[in-house]
């Protein structure tokens, strides 16, 4: 025989078989809705219900996912033209940057747990070239271009490819990294710089890996 027979909505409601509860709710919303709208037939109530329900399958139905959209910076050239890296002349004083450079030693200092003489070069050498290096005094060793080879300075700023350093004689160098090779020194540590090896943005640099010696064709 026959187990079960599902009945639909209709068919349940016909037979009246729907469960205390359900009869109970329908009750309820019906006196309520009663409650709310005094002014309004039956009917008229009904209509406004039926036409509010197909309003709301609508734009359930049309709604369009909108694409976020997303901040953008300053292009390179916006930032060049709003000069937001633009020393000054008059800030073009090696003495005014003195005080970075200290702040930059100590920096190094602590993101090496106090340099020491024991402290291995290997472990200097590796945290500085994932350092921010603003600050640094760096010195070009090796050049292609022999024009470069001696000049000593802080660096100012660093973009991908240029090292923008101010020299004791407050004289602002702009150095490309590409072909030379740079030392910094610091608490009598030297570490060696491969320029064409550090062609990347300082934000960068602490997600490269760096092998442990560089080469350079000169």
């Amino acid at each position: 025989g026959v187990i079960y027979h599902a009945l639909s909505q209709k068919e349940a409601k016909d037979s009246d078989v729907q469960p205390p509860g359900a009869q109970r709710a329908e009750a309820f919303v019906r006196a309520f809705l009663k409650h709310s709208t005094p002014g309004m037939s039956p009917q008229a109530r009904e209509d406004q219900l039926q036409r509010k329900a197909v309003v709301l399958e609508y734009f359930t139905r049309h709604k369009r996912k909108e694409k976020k959209k997303k901040a953008k910076g300053l292009s390179a050239r916006q930032r060049r033209e709003l000069r937001l890296f633009y020393i000054k002349p008059e800030q073009q004083r090696y003495s005014l940057f003195l005080p970075l450079h200290e702040l930059w030693k100590q920096y190094i200092r602590d993101l090496c747990n106090g340099l020491k003489p024991d402290t291995q070069p290997q472990m200097i050498q590796a945290k500085l070239l994932k350092a921010d290096l603003h600050g640094a005094i760096i010195s070009v060793t090796k050049s292609k271009c022999p024009s470069y080879v001696g000049i000593t300075g802080i660096l100012l700023q660093e973009t991908k490819h240029i090292f923008k350093i101010i020299t004791k004689e407050d004289r602002l160098k702009v150095i490309p990294k590409l072909n030379c090779v740079f030392t910094v020194e610091i608490d009598g540590f030297i570490s060696y710089i491969y320029g064409s090896k550090f062609q990347l943005r300082s934000s960068e640099r602490s997600a490269k890996k760096f092998k442990a010696k560089g080469t350079i064709d000169l």
